[in-house]
């Protein structure tokens, strides 16, 4: 699976902690392996994110800035 075939969270002018509330949500939502995208405009999701990833087991494959929006990769555990 692919960054292009991953499912995507737009969450896009929330706030902390919405962001990582909705990324564990939609996680816990995938088969294991798949790819979520998770874009957001929260400063704190830099911090937020890969500390969710951590909590969770799940991996966060990258982490970048395009623009005004973080961008993350996470895969889901267990695959």
């Amino acid at each position: 699976m692919t960054e292009a075939t991953a499912q995507t969270l737009d969450l896009k002018g929330l706030k902390c902690p919405l962001p990582a509330l909705k990324t564990r949500k939609a996680l816990l939502g995938l088969a294991p392996g798949a790819l979520l995208r998770v874009e957001c405009t929260d400063p704190l999701a830099r911090l937020d994110i890969p500390n969710l990833a951590r909590e969770t087991g799940d991996a966060l494959e990258s982490a970048e800035v395009e623009g005004a929006v973080l961008v993350f990769v996470l895969r889901r555990r267990g695959a």
